[in-house]
């Protein structure tokens, strides 16, 4: 349901005045970009990794319960870095087989060739514009 014009001001006033008395709580539920998010996480599956390698030469010539730690560091930061490496904004849709396939590409322009989302949008549209 489409809020008002009144309303929308009233919100805008509102996050105008938490924003102004608050603005660390504003920053914190702005987080960052989905691209800065996956370079973060990216430069700390780098980070372990990094530093399993060196647990794991230190526990070759010291304790060799720290080079299976290194170990399992590295392998942790291996697979954070691959999930880290996906594209932005693209999650991977698992199949039957257990593997992952990549999203459809509707061909047609037709109400059969869109994708859900086009659907719910253009029901969306229907709604506000027909005021239901």
């Amino acid at each position: 349901m489409a809020l008002s014009e009144q309303e929308q001001r009233l919100l805008a006033e509102m996050e105008k005045a938490l924003a102004a008395d608050d603005p660390r709580l504003v920053n914190s539920f702005r987080g960052g970009t989905p691209r800065q998010l996956h370079a973060k996480r990216a430069a700390l599956a780098g980070l372990a990794f990094l530093v399993g390698v060196g647990l794991l030469i230190g526990g070759m010539l010291t304790w060799p319960a720290l080079s299976i730690i290194g170990f399992l560091a590295m392998v942790g930061g291996a697979i954070a870095g691959l999930y880290a490496w996906q594209p932005v904004g693209t999650k991977p849709k698992p199949t039957r087989g257990g593997t992952t396939a990549r999203p459809h590409q509707p061909q047609g322009s037709g109400p059969e060739g869109q994708n859900f989302m086009d659907k719910m949008e253009e029901r969306w549209r229907r709604r506000r514009d027909d005021g239901l």
